[in-house]
């Protein structure tokens, strides 16, 4: 899995938001905002290709959750970044 090309975190007024930098990714009836968790696995995740697993460390040497509850997590979260168009395979 990937994030698409033309994505990028930005903070905004103390909030995580994802712009569209390429013409082809540009839909103005969606604002994608991301939590902090969310918002620090996007930067990991960014550039390279990745799986849940890879994501795994990120998010439990952060913060304080178990593997299992991390991963579904993840999976909940790498979900909506699908339907919402970020990432591809």
């Amino acid at each position: 899995m990937r994030i698409k090309e033309g994505f990028e975190l930005r903070r905004v007024c103390g909030e995580n938001i994802i712009i569209a930098t390429g013409r082809r990714n540009i839909d103005f009836s969606k604002v994608v905002t991301l939590n902090e968790s969310a918002a620090l696995l996007f930067e990991a995740a960014q550039g390279r290709d990745f799986t849940e697993r890879d994501l795994l460390p990120v998010l439990t040497a952060e913060y304080d959750v178990g593997e299992e509850q991390a991963l579904g997590d993840i999976r909940e979260m790498l979900h909506e970044w699908a339907e919402t168009g970020l990432t591809e395979e």
